[in-house]
């Protein structure tokens, strides 16, 4: 009898104590996220105009870390170990990663690393207050998003402004991850080349600043998390994952850049196709209650 109860309470401290082991598995996707923003803020800061190449290594260890944010939360969510300090764990790595680490890598690709655009007087002054307008913007891009990460972790089912299809999960604005894996992309289509032209660094200035409004926009974004891994899926599905896989592999610039793009375009998209949807449609007609003569 004394032998029964002290298996059945062994058996009892073995399940809790691998509940709790398991949180740490979410924690290492966010540590090694953290640990990819760093890299990417080092790498940066070792890049000049003769070792460019240093803002390449910062794109993909910012894509890197794309791909553990998406699996922290994922993995949590599938071993029922979601907690409150594993949020405010990946809030705080997101930060870094994504909020320092693109702003920093953004403002010494585009405006630092630029050669002077003339050997006159005007162009120098014009290539430095262009630099300053950069670390203005790049700044922006890092208060957008610590502000979608505070809006995110205070709103309780949030709803974007223009709806989509019922049963679907969205974002409420372009997620921080997202805003800084579109700026890491372009970064790594040019293997980290800086700019070289004016019309250029102005182009990438007006990109950082859409991509830090869509953060703290209202527009929907599709968030892919009503895919079930754990459900039964056909085969055909297994095989478009290798083909993207090995696509990503083999044409990482190519594929990495058009993904970004079409990611930011399709809630512009959305946004766009619900304006004009609203537009097309009449008005209700005023409500009149009906007189009866008698």
């Amino acid at each position: 009898m004394d032998a029964a109860i002290q298996t059945r309470r062994a058996g009892d401290r073995h399940p809790r104590r691998m509940r709790k082991g398991m949180y740490i598995l979410p924690s290492l996707f966010t540590v090694g996220n953290m640990a990819a923003g760093f890299y990417a803020i080092l790498e940066v800061v070792h890049a000049n105009a003769a070792t460019f190449w240093h803002l390449d290594n910062a794109a993909m260890a910012i894509g890197f870390a794309v791909l553990f944010d998406g699996l922290d939360g994922r993995v949590a969510r599938m071993t029922g170990t979601s907690s409150d300090f594993g949020k405010e764990l990946d809030s705080l790595a997101d930060v870094i990663t994504f909020g320092v680490a693109p702003a920093l890598l953004a403002w010494t690709w585009g405006f630092h690393l630029m050669p002077e655009l003339a050997l006159s007087e005007w162009n120098v002054e014009w290539n430095i207050k262009l630099t300053q307008l950069g670390a203005i913007f790049c700044f922006l891009f890092l208060i957008a998003g610590a502000s979608r990460l505070a809006r995110f972790n205070i709103t309780t089912n949030p709803q974007p402004s223009n709806p989509g299809r019922p049963g679907k999960k969205y974002f409420v604005g372009m997620p921080i991850p997202a805003g800084a894996g579109v700026l890491a992309a372009v970064v790594h289509f040019r293997r980290g080349a800086p700019i070289e032209s004016w019309y250029s660094a102005i182009t990438w200035l007006a990109l950082v600043a859409v991509v830090g409004y869509l953060m703290v926009s209202t527009w929907r974004f599709y968030s892919f998390k009503d895919i079930d891994f754990r459900s039964r899926h056909p085969f055909r599905l297994i095989i478009l994952l290798a083909a993207v896989f090995a696509l990503v592999w083999f044409f990482s610039q190519k594929v990495l850049f058009a993904v970004a793009l079409l990611y930011t375009f399709s809630g512009v998209f959305w946004r766009l196709q619900w304006i004009f949807r609203r537009r097309s449609q009449p008005p209700p007609p005023p409500y009149q209650e009906a007189s009866q003569t008698s």
